[in-house]
């Protein structure tokens, strides 16, 4: 494999261009003449990329009994990169012209499409250069570098990125691929829905996590071509709900709530301000229903999915499962579901505070204030009842300083583990009959 020859490849900022006043129209995605994209460009796209891309599994999952949900996993985050983006990267560039591929190719990504673009243009020998929002994962980030791309590092926002990554490349004439709106893109991502109909072909529902929409886009115009009375629901963060703003408008427009909450989003893959037009025109027609799921499922779904099906996925990637484990979905009660894991890279610390959140929501991870005796015996008391209780103590802090005017009493801040939300009501309840108001148990 030749190596790509490439300039410095990671800025934390950069000034070589000003995009102020300067909004550039990308041609591939113009909102007055939308791109459809059918069945039969995801059909050449499958048979393009061919073995260039993982086949991924669809497996059925053991949680089916409890969630009363026939429920198959796409595990896409099993691409080499991590995600499902390698599909339509793979796709895209291998449309290029001669010319195109030799100038090379600009993008904007919070990490995935950057890194799937950053793969298979070294591997076709093509100059990728990626421009990331500055809170993107660092895990992203090193990734883009170790495979060989040009990083950016360039605003708070993806929005800010994009305006940003269009200048750049009209300056260096480099051909802009729109990672979730691009159609060839929008085709790559298609192929996963022929491969979910070749593993289930009877199912009822497809679940898709919705960023930009171009997933949601290349399943449906597949899916629904093959089985037109197929399911196809969509999901998005409540922080940052640009498609069902899309909805709400008519038409893909910046969405104010995301614009706040992109960049405290554990969903860092689908933080996309304003939905493609071109994914928008094809998925929107299709689609049979769309649903916001809160954050704090999302770690629920993430630290689940870790515990029985051992996978680690992104919180991107956990969205559709969160959506039914969070009960907004109950007419699939009944039904054979498959929700596509869409992507695999988490930073690890992100992880931790991820699976600390989960336990909490599921009232395996308690913490309460609680004022003690300062004097002889008096932590052991409490320590009695915690273990009497049957928990464990994860974290144990004194705080004497709050207290001034009890110079025999102690504030103490404990974090315990307990088995699940009964468990720490029964634990609570204990502490309250001897402690009563001295008690501070903090809500999930």
């Amino acid at each position: 494999m030749s190596k790509v020859n490439m300039p410095e490849n990671l800025q934390t900022t950069s000034r070589d261009v000003d995009v102020a006043d300067d909004v550039i129209l990308d041609p591939n995605c113009d909102p007055d003449n939308p791109v459809v994209v059918d069945y039969d460009r995801v059909v050449d796209a499958k048979q393009c990329i061919g073995r260039g891309v993982v086949r991924t599994p669809c497996t059925w999952s053991r949680m089916s009994h409890n969630l009363g949900i026939d429920i198959f996993f796409k595990k896409e985050f099993m691409q080499f990169t991590g995600s499902f983006k390698d599909r339509g990267a793979l796709y895209s560039l291998l449309k290029l012209s001669d010319e195109q591929r030799r100038g090379g190719v600009v993008t904007t990504s919070a990490g995935n499409h950057a890194q799937a673009l950053a793969y298979q243009g070294r591997k076709l020998n093509i100059p990728v250069t990626v421009v990331m929002p500055m809170q993107a994962p660092l895990v992203k980030v090193n990734s883009c570098k170790d495979l060989q791309a040009t990083v950016i590092l360039h605003g708070q926002r993806f929005d800010e990125a994009k305006s940003y990554a269009m200048a750049y490349g009209k300056k260096h004439n480099l051909l802009y691929i729109n990672g979730y709106d691009h159609p060839d893109i929008l085709a790559g991502q298609g192929t996963i829905g022929l491969e979910i109909l070749e593993d289930v072909p009877d199912v009822d529902c497809i679940v898709v996590p919705i960023g930009g929409g171009g997933l949601v886009a290349g399943i449906a115009a597949a899916a629904k071509h093959i089985r037109p009375e197929i399911k196809i629901i969509g999901v998005e963060s409540q922080k940052c709900p640009s498609w069902t703003s899309a909805v709400n408008n008519g038409k893909p427009l910046p969405c104010p709530i995301s614009k706040q909450g992109a960049k405290d989003s554990i969903t860092d893959g689908l933080s996309v301000i304003e939905v493609g037009v071109n994914s928008y025109a094809t998925a929107h027609p299709l689609m049979d229903k769309m649903v916001t799921v809160s954050e704090d499922y999302v770690c629920t779904a993430i630290l689940q999915l870790m515990e029985f099906e051992k996978s680690v996925v992104e919180g991107a990637g956990a969205a559709g499962f969160a959506a039914i484990i969070a009960g907004l979905l109950p007419e699939l009660h009944g039904l054979k579901v498959v929700t596509v894991l869409c992507g695999g890279n988490i930073d690890i610390t992100t992880l931790g505070r991820v699976i600390d959140r989960a336990l909490m929501m599921q009232g395996r991870l308690c913490r309460f204030n609680c004022i003690i005796s300062d004097r002889a015996g008096g932590l052991a008391e409490i320590l009695g009842i915690v273990a009497d209780g049957g928990a464990s103590i994860k974290d144990i802090m004194h705080d004497r300083m709050s207290l001034p005017s009890f110079v025999y009493k102690t504030s103490v801040r404990l974090t315990v583990e307990t088995r699940d939300k009964n468990h720490a009501r029964s634990l609570r309840e204990k502490l309250e009959e001897h402690y009563g108001s001295d008690l501070n148990w903090k809500a999930e």
